[in-house]
């Protein structure tokens, strides 16, 4: 036999159904889940990393249940090894130790060599002398030791581009020379999280040592198309209930605030669970090369100042044949850079090594510093106009007037009477595709981070404490798009809102 045939000989011998109304019965695999074990205990190929991503409810955790105990007492067991599942909560990470007790404990021939500690969610191989812990985010022992098999569950729920549970629990493999991590989850919400990252690393770099499988449904099916429902769902009709899956598409179908939410947990897509501002697919359409910023017609700016030490965002939104383009420039200080990463999830070192963001050489924002990056840039082209918040401008004016600078500033308040029709205007101009992002990473970021919030009037700003991540960026946009759009509504206005911003 091979060592795939092995694997899957065991689980249909020993691993019986732990729970529902086949409960006690062999487990039956899916032609899928015997395609993705087939992929990953090849003989001809040593593989490091597999992905199965799929829809909730599909036995995600029962395939990992058994996993554990192949590795455990099964044909993949080593002599004195450690293996480990890892969970983002202590409630997931139970899920899988007790489905491993409930599948021991409908076997006697489990049972006579797997001893189980309940109180540490531990096993023991008593063959191989294996040991076998889930691991869990907010667990107290969720780092040491070195497991030969590393199993994640639910790796989607992950936010950003790294975490330091997975860095912790996947660094510790590296005593082994042929370890193995099985990452088994549903897709995460956007392109920049981490499972995200992994799955499209894998399927462009055709890596013999990755296993990639994805089941969603296509980014432009309907909610009610059965044919998206069998894509993302390979249990569906088996031991996935059809009926439920109708029941959930027709709420969908009829609510538009839970389709988000369908979409990504029982199609399998790449949607916030949470409305953003401007949905994925109008932002990527708005994709492509921006002109230098020099060749625009018109330039107009949005200043959003941050704390000490969060981000200083500067947009121009530049008028270019017809078209209008956006160019970032965003600040953080050098410090802490990398305690930021963590704690905002986001890669902002990757992107001060790209160019993409700057760093100030301190510890945190230094004004000074902003003053003279915005005075060079505006040297470069005319800027009619730049908006800001009146948050911490006092400082960052005193510093410009140390230098003799002069810039059209203009106040832009932060509540519905000046963001509501700010965000009229980028909208429509995204929504028009008369608007070009030029791909920018932290601008697309912050695009996808940023919620709204209405007034009884129906009026609009972004809700800083709905956004899952900073918005700095889109919010300095949104000032440059409003003030373009108030210069092009009333020039005479505007002329005088210029030289005296009290009148308006």
């Amino acid at each position: 036999m091979t060592r795939s045939e092995k694997v899957l000989a065991f689980i249909k011998k020993y691993c019986r159904v732990p729970e529902g109304n086949l409960v006690g019965q062999p487990i039956q695999l899916t032609p899928e889940q015997e395609k993705f074990i087939c992929a990953v205990y090849d003989g001809n190929r040593k593989v490091r990393r597999a992905i199965l991503s799929i829809a909730r409810k599909n036995g995600k955790t029962t395939l990992i249940a058994c996993l554990v105990l192949v590795h455990l007492v099964g044909s993949e067991a080593q002599l004195n090894s450690q293996i480990a599942s890892g969970a983002m909560s202590k409630e997931n990470a139970a899920l899988v130790f007790n489905l491993c007790v409930k599948m021991i404990n409908l076997n006697p021939d489990l049972q006579s060599i797997i001893r189980i500690v309940p109180s540490k969610k531990e096993l023991f191989g008593l063959p191989m002398n294996v040991h076998y812990q889930a691991l869990a985010k907010d667990g107290r022992t969720n780092m040491g030791g070195s497991p030969v098999l590393l199993i994640l569950d639910e790796t989607g729920q992950v936010v950003g581009s790294n975490d330091y549970f997975i860095d912790a629990v996947t660094t510790s493999q590296g005593a082994h020379e042929n370890p193995l991590m099985l990452c088994i989850s549903t897709q995460a919400a956007s392109d920049s999280d981490l499972l995200s990252i992994w799955i499209d690393d894998a399927l462009k770099s055709k890596d013999e040592g990755t296993v990639c499988h994805l089941y969603a449904a296509d980014k432009d099916a309907e909610v009610l198309d059965e044919k998206a429902w069998y894509a993302a769902n390979f249990g569906l009709g088996k031991f996935r209930s059809l009926e439920d899956m109708k029941r959930m598409a027709n709420e969908a179908s009829r609510m538009p605030s839970f389709e988000n939410s369908f979409r990504n947990l029982y199609l399998n897509q790449r949607v916030s669970t949470n409305s953003p501002f401007i949905s994925r697919s109008a932002w990527q359409a708005c994709g492509g090369e921006a002109p230098p910023f020099q060749e625009c017609e018109e330039l107009f700016g949005g200043l959003d100042l941050s704390a000490k030490t969060d981000l200083t965002a500067f947009v121009l939104y530049g008028l270019h044949e017809g078209k209008w383009y956006s160019y970032v420039w965003a600040w953080t200080p050098e410090q802490g850079l990398h305690e930021r990463v963590r704690r905002d999830r986001a890669p902002y070192d990757v992107w001060v090594k790209q160019g993409i963001l700057t760093t100030t050489p301190s510890a945190s924002i230094k004004y000074d510093y902003i003053a003279h990056e915005l005075l060079e840039i505006c040297d470069q082209a005319n800027v009619t106009a730049i908006a800001y918040d009146r948050w911490r401008m006092d400082v960052l004016k005193a510093e410009l007037e140390k230098i003799g600078a002069e810039l059209p500033l203009i106040e832009w308040g932060q509540g519905y009477k000046d963001m509501a029709p700010a965000m009229d205007a980028i909208e429509g101009a995204i929504l028009n595709k008369t608007f070009c992002h030029g791909d920018n990473p932290l601008l697309t970021m912050c695009a996808s981070n940023t919620m709204v919030t209405r007034s009884p009037a129906g009026d609009r700003k972004p809700d800083k404490h709905k956004a899952s991540g900073r918005i700095d960026c889109m919010v300095a946009l949104m000032m440059a798009a409003g003030i373009a759009e108030r210069r092009h509504e009333s020039q005479g206005d505007f002329d005088a809102f210029i030289s005296n911003p009290l009148v308006l």
